[in-house]
């Protein structure tokens, strides 16, 4: 399998408190300290560098790997695996967790963004796999002005194929 890397390129990041998101919340307060990070598959408390929400941009670096896809999936695109890739073959996707961190440090996710990798254009994961990377570009905040959560696919975000290091 050829060792590929996911590089997460990210601006427009939505400030470091996040109000309640209505009426379901039951008077929930403002989330402050709001920091984004890469969260690792089968541990959501294991997260990639967190990014505090005001920065003015944000960047990981995934390894992975690429191959056929085996299963259901057999015969279509390519697979994407990688210890923050989450999901099965034909429907992976990378998690951006935003929470709360106390003043011990601790994380407390709020909400979540699914960077939707079967969204990625069959020609523009291939030409990845051959280059060694894959970028995807987006703006964290969303219509209302928090972070953004949900499935994210283009045009919300843009992927692109570009040369490894």
């Amino acid at each position: 399998m050829p060792p590929v890397q996911i590089r997460i390129d990210a601006v427009e990041l939505p400030g470091l408190t996040c109000p309640p998101g209505g009426p379901a919340d039951g008077g929930e307060p403002d989330h402050r300290n709001v920091h984004v990070a890469v969260q690792r598959r089968d541990r959501p408390a294991e997260l990639l560098d967190p990014q505090p929400g005001d920065a003015a941009r944000a960047t990981w670096t995934l390894e992975c790997t690429a191959a056929a896809p085996t299963g259901a999936a057999t015969g279509t695109g390519t697979d994407v695996k990688g210890p923050y890739v989450q999901g099965r073959p034909g429907g992976r996707f990378v998690y951006l967790s935003w929470g709360a961190v106390d003043g011990s440090g601790a994380f407390t996710m709020f909400r979540r963004a699914k960077l939707m990798l079967d969204a990625v254009p069959d020609q523009v994961l291939g030409a990845a796999v051959g280059r060694g990377l894959l970028v995807g570009r987006l703006g964290l905040t969303d219509a209302c002005g928090k972070p953004l959560c949900g499935r994210v696919v283009p045009p919300r975000i843009v992927w692109t194929a570009e040369s490894a290091g």
